[in-house]
């Protein structure tokens, strides 16, 4: 099967709902920064009443996981997942099912 890219926006959108559903609050109250380093990987700035977290590479796939089985409505559990980073259109998730 094709490989499909799941664009940076969903990548910081299914952090959102990841972290909403987790904390009880409205995805709408949380901001999210994606960030790389060469030395430690993937990773996101999350900040949720006025607190930092920061999200590591396994977080942000569990996130990615999460957004595919409650907006996607597909089986996150199916699919390959991996975080690449792309020139052009920043930090994004190649998903193969």
């Amino acid at each position: 099967m094709e490989e499909i890219i799941i664009p940076e926006q969903d990548v910081v959108n299914a952090i959102c709902l990841y972290l909403a559903d987790k904390k009880g609050m409205a995805p709408e109250n949380i901001q999210v920064e994606l960030m790389y380093d060469d030395d430690y990987g993937f990773s996101a700035e999350a900040y949720v009443q006025g607190r930092k977290q920061v999200l590591v590479e396994s977080n942000m796939i569990e996130a990615v996981r999460f957004w595919l089985d409650t907006e996607m409505q597909k089986d996150p559990f199916a699919a390959s997942l991996r975080l690449l980073l792309d020139d052009e259109q920043g930090i994004v998730v190649a998903y193969r099912e």
